[in-house]
């Protein structure tokens, strides 16, 4: 009688020093440096860590409203609208403070240029929406 061949198991192996994947965090020097333009004055080390895990929080807080309300608004894409509106739900953009005059007052005119349309010669609109 023909027996059938059994492919044969090999265990697995466990792998008990394995780690888990990082999330990606936002550099530690750009939050130094924001917070050294903000502060003006020097900061302790112990000061400085709880301003990075305060920074994370926020971060990953801020990632989950965006994601939450994209998938509200039925989209997988967020889009500038839904950052606004998190902003208006902060207290940041007002009707008095929209959000093109943060963007003025605190981004670098490289950044503005790619956040607000701007009419350039041969009636053309920069950036293209």
């Amino acid at each position: 009688s023909l027996q059938l061949l059994q492919p044969k198991t090999v265990p697995k192996r466990l792998r008990t020093t394995q780690k888990k994947p990082r999330e990606p965090q936002v550099p530690r020097s750009l939050i130094k440096e924001i917070f050294r333009h903000f502060a003006k004055m020097p900061v302790t080390r112990g000061a400085f860590q709880i301003v990075e895990k305060c920074s994370e929080r926020y971060f990953r807080q801020l990632s989950n409203d965006l994601e939450a309300y994209t998938h509200h608004a039925g989209r997988k894409t967020v889009e500038a609208a839904d950052l606004e509106v998190l902003m208006r739900r902060q207290g940041l953009v007002t009707d008095k403070v929209p959000l093109t005059v943060l963007i003025e007052r605190y981004l670098p005119r490289e950044y503005r240029r790619l956040l607000i349309p701007v009419a350039v010669s041969g009636n053309k609109v920069i950036p293209c929406k």
